[in-house]
């Protein structure tokens, strides 16, 4: 892999775990078929031979769509949202770690294991705990009737973030770190302010 193929990849890697963070699912299935169909235009991604080739496959890209819309079906149901809460945390950094190293497929694996265990499945396991913090203060100060408008605005998180990962990841990679500086910064205030 050329290097400014390897800065894309890593950019797109992370912006897709970011993404996981919101819905586990949708990322994973976007880059599934967008690998499959050959849509990324600065990346590609063979994965024929790879420890990785199953993911192009008919079978976990129909696995990958049910498992999407289910997930976004149950972040609308009361008590249902909080319950996928405890499964979506692992289960977004397994997703953040496994995008990050699928894209970065052909690269010194040293590097793509590197990337994908610190920034893929941290990034991930950030935007996750910031949702699980969102939807808790929610269920807290609106007894669940607020969760709608968090799942919604989770949903057009993720869908967006993916998007743009895939198509343009140098933006994308952009939004990420604004949306982490911006979690870190509320975090620091609520850590600072007397109990």
């Amino acid at each position: 892999m050329e290097e400014v193929t390897i800065v894309m990849a890593t950019l797109m890697g992370i912006s897709l775990a970011a993404a996981s963070g919101f819905r586990v699912f949708l990322p994973p299935f976007l880059l599934s078929l967008a690998a499959r169909f050959d849509v990324i235009w600065f990346l590609d991604i063979d994965l024929v031979g790879t420890q990785f080739e199953f993911f192009t496959s008919t079978l976990a890209i129909v696995v990958l769509g049910i498992a999407t819309i289910a997930e976004f079906v149950g972040f609308y149901a009361p008590w249902v949202d909080n319950a996928l809460d405890s499964i979506a945390t692992p289960a977004a950094i397994v997703a953040g770690v496994s995008m990050t190293a699928i894209v970065l497929e052909g690269s010194d694996p040293v590097v793509q294991w590197a990337v994908a265990i610190i920034a893929g499945g941290g990034v991930a396991a950030t935007i996750q705990t910031a949702t699980v913090t969102t939807r808790s203060l929610s269920s807290t100060f609106t007894l669940g009737l607020g969760n709608s408008t968090v799942a919604t605005g989770e949903n057009v998180a993720s869908i967006a973030l993916t998007l743009i990962a895939i198509l343009i990841p140098f933006i994308s990679a952009f939004v990420v770190i604004l949306v982490v500086a911006l979690l870190l910064r509320v975090k620091r205030r609520r850590n600072a302010q007397p109990q």
